[in-house]
Formats: C-alpha cells, sequence, structure tokens
C-alpha cells in the first residue's frame, strides 16, 4: 500500500466507515474519520460531517486526497448531494474516490447507480463498491438480527431466492485496498461471501450458532412494502421490498472472487462470522 496522503472516511461511525477507517489507521495512515458528532474514532482525526449541510465540507476536505464516500442513508437521492461533493472535492485536491454502493444497484440505476455512473468523469483514480447483503443484518443492529432476537424469526420477501452474503470487514479490507494501493482499480466490484444462501438457509445457520430455533417466515412483496412503509417513507419502502422480490427471483444468486483478488485471502463464511459475533466458537 502507498503511504501518503490523508484519506477522508464519510459515515465513519458506520459499519463499512468504521472498519475502513479503523484498517487505514493500524495500518499507518492518516485519516479523518466523517460523522454529523465528530465521534472519535480511534487512530483518527475525527471531523464533523453532514451530506445536507455543505458548510461542514470544506473543513472535512481540508488537506485530503482520497475519499471513502459512504451515501447518506435512507436518502433515495443521494447524487444530489453526493455529486456537488465531489465536485467540490476535485477542486480541493482529492485524486481518488470510492464509493460504497450495492450490488442490487447497477450503473446509471436510481440511487447510488447515478453517482457511479458519474464518478469516472469526476475522479481521475476510483472504484465503485457493490457488496451483496451484509451478514452484520443478522448480528447487528439491523431488524433483522432486531427479529432474530427477540422472536427467533426472519422475516423476507425472498422466497427460495438466494443471496452472497458479505462480511463488512471483507468489505472494509477491500475499501481499504482501493484506496489506498498505488494504483486505483478504476472499476466496479461486486463484493460476495464463499456462498449462495437462501433466507432458510440463514435461518438454519443462525439456530445452530444461538441453539435456539429462528424460522424464515415468507412474506409476500406487498406484505413487506407495507409493513416496512410504517417507518419508512413509501418510495423507499417499496424500494426495499422490491430488493426482496428480485431476490426471489434470483437476482442476486451469485458468487465472486473478487476480495481475493484484491485482499489475498478468501472472503469469510457466514457460518465463521457467526460464530465470531455471537461468540459461539468453531470455525
Amino acid at each position: 500500500m502507498s503511504t501518503t496522503g490523508t484519506t477522508l472516511v464519510t459515515g465513519a461511525t458506520g459499519t463499512t466507515g468504521s472498519r475502513t477507517a479503523a484498517r487505514l489507521a493500524a495500518a499507518g495512515h492518516l485519516v479523518r474519520a466523517a460523522s454529523r458528532h465528530a465521534a472519535p474514532v480511534p487512530g483518527t482525526r475525527p471531523v464533523a460531517f453532514d451530506w445536507h449541510t455543505p458548510d461542514t465540507h470544506a473543513a472535512a476536505l481540508d488537506g485530503v486526497d482520497r475519499v471513502y464516500l459512504v451515501p447518506p442513508p435512507g436518502d433515495p437521492e443521494p447524487a444530489a448531494v453526493i455529486l456537488p461533493f465531489l465536485e467540490r472535492a476535485r477542486r480541493a485536491g482529492v485524486r481518488r474516490a470510492v464509493l460504497l454502493s450495492s450490488s442490487a444497484i447497477a450503473e446509471g440505476d436510481p440511487v447510488t447507480g447515478v453517482v457511479h455512473q458519474a464518478l469516472p468523469g469526476l475522479i481521475e483514480q476510483w472504484a465503485v463498491l457493490r457488496p451483496s447483503w451484509f451478514m452484520q443484518n443478522f448480528t447487528g443492529t439491523h431488524p433483522h438480527a432486531h427479529s432474530v432476537r427477540a422472536e427467533g424469526v426472519l422475516r423476507s420477501a425472498t422466497g427460495d431466492g438466494r443471496v452472497g452474503f458479505v462480511d463488512a470487514e471483507d468489505i472494509a479490507a477491500v475499501a481499504a485496498r482501493a484506496l489506498t494501493d498505488e494504483h486505483a482499480p478504476n472499476a466496479d466490484l461486486v463484493l460476495t461471501g464463499p456462498e449462495a444462501l437462501s433466507y432458510d438457509d440463514v435461518a438454519a445457520l443462525l439456530t445452530e450458532a444461538t441453539g435456539r430455533p429462528v424460522v424464515h417466515h415468507r412474506l409476500s412483496y406487498e406484505q413487506l412494502r407495507d409493513r416496512l412503509a410504517a417507518q419508512l417513507p413509501a418510495e423507499f419502502a417499496a424500494l426495499l421490498a422490491g430488493m426482496d422480490r428480485d431476490i426471489a427471483a434470483g437476482a442476486e444468486d451469485r458468487v465472486t472472487d473478487i476480495v481475493r483478488a484484491v485482499t489475498g485471502r478468501p472472503a469469510r463464511s457466514l457460518r465463521t462470522h457467526l460464530a465470531a459475533a455471537l461468540g459461539t466458537g468453531g470455525g
């Protein structure tokens, strides 16, 4: 890895941002950890940053030459704030940007796909990370994890569809390399774990890891959409439910070897992640 320059990590207290910032700092890189309240991240310099408050952007970008872009959560049109930020970043001297997107969102699609499409024309060195669904959804603060802990239930509209769930630690490992290797990927990187699993498979692995029954409750698209709409804007709820419907149709039934190709080690399995996260041992 190169050791020059300062990296701005947006979303530095989030699932991938915190892990990316920690990896960069541990490797000796200068890191500016951006979050709304400038929360401390070990080994980094915290800075207050809000995508929707442009007055916070100049200080965050001061002296920075590379940026990890974590879109504002829940924003259905992140390009409206990210693209002006990237224009400003380029003028401030940023030469490399790595965007966190999703395996479900292709270049040019709504939401982060718009940023994906524009990125190569804005920043000379770049990468777009398109990870599959996070393994941490089942062990962290995601609604899936809450329902597993509280009820022993997973709810989805995925049917028998399979997903190549990926560990956020592997996403962060790829992000750190993409940000600091001598040559930027200048590529779209679809990141998955080593196997594609159905939600029935996940429920069985959670049962094994927790020692108590976990079942997958199959919902229709409409049932999931309406359930999500009770807590989220209707448009965003429909988008999320639609992603489950796409999974049911086979859209995420794939695995890639990009984690190994970039980091030199294989992606971690869900069984291994659950054992580590839930303290159950095993490999």
